[in-house]
């Protein structure tokens, strides 16, 4: 099987737009922890082309109330999942995306430094698609046969490296669901 992420950090199968908004990892850093976001620009609302433009720093401010906090604000993440399960790279993998804020994991804080970003285009409350699960796992699965260093432990939520001032994926991301999904795709491939 030919690995979906190339020696340049790009998932060979992913919609590519490239944002501006990274830079390099500390020197010897890989990724080591896979951190699920949700987002949907404005709130509630999906397949606006928002989440591209702000990552591309392309949002029109004014187009929305709610976009007058978003005003020079510089985001990415390496990854988007929309709701039909559509695959969005933004960031290479060998690069620092700029999704997690201030965090930590595990004793070590910065994860920008050590992390993969996958935005799933959602809210908290809302239930994510089947497709989006779908292609969460066969994201996971790529990235984990070309990092060693990412393990079913290291996948976490926004929420649990900024508890407190972050609550993503929320409750309508299923956990278990996604842990299943993933023991299965794995006892398939043995």
């Amino acid at each position: 099987m030919t690995d979906l992420i190339d020696g340049e950090g790009w998932h060979r199968g992913a919609r590519r737009i490239e944002s501006q908004n990274f830079d390099d990892r500390p020197s010897g850093c890989e990724p080591e922890l896979l951190v699920v976001h949700s987002i949907s620009l404005p709130p509630g609302r999906f397949g606006t082309g928002a989440i591209e433009a702000l990552f591309c720093n392309r949002l029109d401010c004014t187009a929305h109330a709610y976009y007058a906090g978003l005003e020079g604000l510089r985001v990415s993440a390496h990854f988007l999942i929309d709701r039909l399960g559509g695959l969005t790279q933004f960031v290479s993998c060998s690069c620092r995306a700029w999704h997690a804020g201030v965090s930590s994991w595990a004793g070590r804080s910065r994860c920008n430094d050590f992390s993969l970003g996958v935005e799933l285009e959602g809210t908290d409350t809302k239930a994510y698609e089947d497709a989006q699960y779908e292609a969460l796992v066969a994201l996971v699965d790529a990235l984990r046969r070309r990092y060693a260093t990412l393990s079913a432990a290291s996948i976490v939520g926004h929420s649990d490296i900024a508890p407190g001032r972050k609550t993503d994926p929320g409750p309508g991301f299923s956990w278990s669901r996604l842990r299943s999904d993933l023991r299965r795709r794995n006892s398939a491939s043995c």
